[in-house]
């Protein structure tokens, strides 16, 4: 009898050690070499984005394979556009007014759980900022997904063989489960966690530090000063982007009363079928599962296959199933994150009870990712801005695409931190600077006064005057240009310790040198 959680297990614990065995060898790599690597891989991703896409949608039934190929696109070509240039190995930056130098250190080895519905861009996403980062990385795949995962990694693990570095420093459990999946978190020193609100809480209650992005209950607010037609093209645009299966989409519109009727009309207009009696109450049978979670035959499915799902007929062309809500909690399955064809409808007097209801659907199991806006009243912008418990809110742009950052200047990401209001240690779209540690090498500033504030200098002090019991004081040299709140001149080049770093013309620490006898110490030291 196979004992299949064990062989998960086994096999966590066997790529990590493989990991960390790779890893540091590649921590020592020069920045151009690691960003040729990088860009080797970005390469070889995009090259199969087609291939990757089509593979990820006949496994799952998630999507649209045109979608997922952008997507990979995405993950691949435009993140690595944007990180080529990052600095990310070695000296960060030096400070010669505060005398701190700056070093990147990479986190070692990252678990990244994959979902289901982004699988081949989530893990090309993943690994490109972790190599970046100077980081190995192992992923736990959804079951689900796991075949075309592995494809992924494997051409990314072909494109680290062709740059003469190991191939472990990428890698993906071949036997997922539970139990495996939780050994890699407990083993790992940093998890990428993109899933299910379950998954994700495991990642946060494993004792590793975390990373994470769970439900995405986005609401988008049409405010009347809106162009209607352009906001509903742009939600139908983001909501019908593969299906629906990215948390940052559009999951229920929420409009003033006095431009309802127009913004009603372009949905329609626009592919939107409004759903009442009959119809709506078959649709929500086939919603949930007994537990309340979605059902996965709905899931990533387009408007027509979820009406043949619910035993409904819709008209030729529909892309959206709408529902008019009045409430929000359990009791109203519309009210809540629903990552595919589906989308709620709320009607306001004005922007101020919008705001209410927003919020309201934001905490519905989707507080912290994000929340769009389609208005040209700046006043309401700015409010929404300041009162909303979101990490990013898009203005006038498709959610899915402003969010990810394709329609706006935000980073390239699959991991969309959602903050502390949403349980994750970041609400940035997660860079490779959130993958490494800075170490801060600190100087000192030869200050004259001690911590207290006292007019008190001690022998060790720039200005020379002796803190030993029954030892003389010496006077401090007088200016008249700079002074310190002892009183005392403050040029002490001086009566500077030998020990101390001399400093550069101009009074200021030589930052170059200092950078170069500590990345010889580093050199030393690995």
């Amino acid at each position: 009898m196979v004992d299949k959680d064990l062989l998960s297990i086994q096999e966590a614990r066997a790529l990590v050690r493989a990991a960390r065995k790779a890893q540091p060898e590649f921590a020592r790599l020069s920045q151009e070499r690691v960003d040729r690597v990088v860009c080797a891989v970005a390469e070889a991703a995009a090259s199969q984005a087609e291939s990757l896409a089509r593979m990820a949608v006949d496994e799952t039934g998630f999507g649209k394979p045109e979608d997922k190929k952008i997507k990979n696109l995405l993950a691949s070509e435009k993140v690595c556009a944007r990180i080529k240039d990052m600095k990310t190995v070695g000296v960060l930056h030096a400070d010669a007014a505060s005398k701190i130098v700056e070093i990147a250190v990479p986190v070692g080895v990252i678990a990244g759980i994959v979902p289901s519905t982004n699988p081949t861009s989530t893990v090309i996403y993943k690994s490109l900022i972790a190599l970046k980062s100077g980081n190995a990385i192992v992923f736990t795949p959804h079951p689900s997904a796991k075949k075309c995962i592995a494809r992924t990694v494997e051409i990314i693990q072909g494109a680290l063989r062709a740059c003469d570095v190991a191939p472990d420093l990428v890698s993906s459990i071949s036997l997922p489960t539970i139990e495996g999946t939780n050994e890699l978190m407990k083993i790992a020193d940093l998890i990428l966690a993109t899933g299910g609100p379950g998954m994700v809480k495991a990642a946060y209650s494993s004792g590793t530090p975390a990373l994470g992005v769970g439900a995405g209950n986005v609401p988008a607010y049409i405010e009347r000063s809106a162009d209607v037609k352009d906001a509903v093209a742009k939600i139908m645009s983001s909501k019908t982007f593969d299906n629906g299966t990215i948390c940052a989409s559009e999951q229920s519109i929420v409009t003033d009363a006095c431009i309802a009727d127009q913004v009603r009309a372009a949905l329609q207009e626009q592919g939107g079928y409004f759903l009442t009696g009959e119809a709506l109450t078959k649709v929500k049978t086939v919603m949930e599962r007994g537990n309340g979670s979605m059902n996965p035959a709905i899931v990533g499915r387009d408007a027509v296959t979820i009406a043949g799902v619910a035993g409904i007929e819709v008209p030729p062309g529909t892309r959206l199933l709408i529902s008019d809500e009045k409430g929000i909690g359990p009791k109203y399955p519309f009210s809540k994150e629903k990552l595919t064809a589906l989308l709620g409808f709320y009607v306001v007097e004005d922007w101020r009870e919008a705001c209410e209801v927003c919020t309201a659907l934001l905490h519905n199991g989707g507080v912290g990712p994000s929340l769009s806006i389609h208005s040209r009243d700046e006043d309401v912008i700015r409010e929404f801005g300041l009162r909303k418990p979101v990490s990013r809110m898009l203005v006038n742009t498709p959610s899915t695409q402003g969010a990810v950052g394709i329609s706006t200047g935000l980073f390239p990401s699959f991991t969309l931190g959602c903050g502390a209001v949403g349980g994750s240690a970041t609400s940035d779209n997660v860079t490779p600077l959130n993958l490494i540690n800075v170490r801060r090498v600190a100087y000192d500033l030869h200050t004259p006064c001690d911590f207290r504030g006292q007019p008190a200098c001690t022998a060790s002090s720039a200005c020379g005057v002796s803190s030993v019991p029954g030892a003389a004081a010496r006077p401090c040299p007088p200016s008249a240009a700079l002074s310190n709140c002892c009183g005392h001149a403050a040029n002490h080049d001086a009566v500077v310790a030998p020990q101390t770093p001399a400093p550069a013309p101009g009074g200021n620490l030589d930052i170059n040198a200092i950078t170069e006898l500590i990345v010889a110490e580093l050199k030393k030291a690995l």
